[in-house]
Parts: C-alpha cells; structure tokens; sequence
C-alpha cells in the first residue's frame, strides 16, 4: 500500500507549476527555487506516490499517465486551500479587528515597526495588532498558512505569485564566521574563498530563500557543502561557536550573530538581501491590510 499522508500542498504546487510548463527550468523561474532544488521535490513526490509524474525529454517534460490522472486534483485541492485559507482570514479580521503581523526575526532596523504601527494606528485608531513569531521552516512567516494577515519576510518567496510586498530594508549580505577562522583577518572576503567552505544553512522547507542565503547563484552550479541546518538565530550563534560552518547573514541581523566568538565580514561577489513586508494578493482589499501596507511604504521610502 502506497503512503502519501505526508504529501504537502507545496508539492502539489510545485507538481501543477512543472505540468503547467512542461520545463524544468521555467518552472523554478515561476517558483523562485532553484532548477535542482525543484527537480529533487518532484522526484520525492514520485517516490511517495510510487508511480513517475513525468517524463523528461530533450524538450523539457512529459506528463504520465499517473502525471494526467493527479493534476486535476492536485489543481482543485490548491484552489480549495486558497478559499480556506482565506475563509479563515475573514472569521479572523471580523473578530476585534485584529491584524496579525507575522515574523521570523524581528524587523529591528532603526525603529521600523513601531513608525509602521504609529501611521496606522493613525488611521485605523479602532485596530489592534498581534505580533506573531514564526519559525524559520516557513519562510513566509505565516503567510502559506494563513494564520497572519502580513508579514515580515525575506526575499525570494516560494509562490511569490500569491503574494504582494513592499521592500523595507535592502542590505548587504556578510558573512558571519568564527574569530578564529583564518579568513577573519581579512577586512573583506572574496564569495569564491568561501565557495568551499561549509555553510550553515536553513531547513529545507525553507525553499528558495535557504538558496538565497547559500548564495547558489554565485556558485556556478556547484554544490554547497553544509555544515549543519540551523533553525533559529540561537541554533545559528551556537552553530557557528562550535565551528560547524559560516553562514550569509544580512547586515542588519549581525549583531544577533556575532556576539562572543563570533565576527562577521563584507562579502564581494554577491548580491544583497531584501526585506520585505507581504501579504496575500487575495488578502490585497481588505481594509486592515491595505492600511498596513499603506502604512509602510512612507517608511521604507525613507529608508
């Protein structure tokens, strides 16, 4: 008997983005994961279900014939998600008028949520606002499952076409390293000398934005080497204490990162990292989340 309770809705996403495309490669562009990344969920995908989705060809993919039978279910058990997701959003916003803002760690940054929150206070005077922290297994902080109204997150998103967001904070990526790593004494860190080096990286549930802070697209196509999976900024500190790897981290985060032990390095040859405030697209003309985003834009333009 075939087993597939543990199939989650991002693998029948990623499963009806590949068939909408029949191409690898478009599809991860669509996903904002990497081509790999997303050929190895498939292949996991078929494995659970005992029976090959696809065929690949010269000119990209193939449906099976088990590949045909799934997506119409697949298609309608994303819709049905949507619509619950959303239901549950309304029952939320109509009880007290509560926006629930999630987070993986907090937005900092020169006093950012408390200006957000002034401006819309401001403006919805009869609105409360719940914070909420979310692990870093999800990286829409939130979002996917519909238990908070915005976010704060860091770019890329996977499913980033549900979503909408404003940039808050676009900063440099450094690296954060032990003081005794030979390249600390350096003031400034080539990527392609810290290509070999072991990385602490996210869970994988994370998708693209665990890509996005090994820096895969700096790599050339080579493999990272991983060092350990770090799920928090406590796992990440004490990772990088033991000597487990290095790890990307964005300026603005360094000094959650780099306390006893612990230094971190400006990086040349990658590109920065940006964050954001979200929210669902379905989510976009409800008064609340208007307000919020409205809210936030005058403070990142002053950024």
């Amino acid at each position: 008997m075939v087993m597939t309770t543990d199939v989650h809705m991002r693998d029948l996403r990623y499963f009806a983005t590949v068939a909408e495309e029949l191409h690898f490669t478009r599809a991860a562009e669509r996903l904002y994961v990497s081509q790999p990344a997303l050929s190895k969920q498939i292949r996991a995908l078929e494995k659970q279900l005992g029976m090959e989705l696809f065929r690949r060809t010269p000119q990209g993919a193939a449906l099976t014939e088990a590949g045909a039978a799934l997506l119409p279910y697949a298609h309608r058990l994303l819709a049905e998600w949507g619509r619950a997701a959303a239901a549950v959003a309304e029952v939320r916003a109509a009880q007290r008028g509560t926006l629930v803002v999630g987070m993986s760690t907090s937005p900092g940054r020169g006093g950012l949520l408390p200006a957000i929150r002034s401006r819309f206070t401001a403006t919805e005077p009869q609105a409360s606002v719940r914070l909420r922290q979310a692990s870093w297994d999800d990286p829409t902080a939130g979002l996917a499952d519909g238990t908070v109204d915005v976010a704060f997150v860091w770019l890329p998103l996977p499913g980033a076409e549900e979503y909408d967001w404003t940039v808050v904070a676009e900063e440099p990526r450094l690296v954060a390293l032990p003081e005794t790593h030979p390249l600390a004494a350096r003031t400034e860190i080539d990527f392609a000398d810290l290509a070999g080096e072991p990385f602490l990286a996210l869970p994988r549930s994370a998708g693209p934005l665990r890509d996005h802070w090994l820096a895969l697209d700096a790599r050339g196509g080579a493999e990272p080497r991983i060092g350990a999976e770090v799920a928090s900024t406590e796992e990440t500190y004490e990772a990088l204490v033991a000597g487990l790897g290095v790890c990307l981290v964005a300026s603005g985060n360094v000094p959650l990162v780099s306390l006893g032990g612990v230094t971190a390095r400006p990086v040349r040859g990658i590109g920065p990292s940006r964050y954001a405030l979200a929210w669902r697209r379905a989510d976009a003309a409800r008064p609340l989340v208007r307000a919020y985003a409205q809210a936030c834009r005058p403070v990142a333009e002053g950024r």
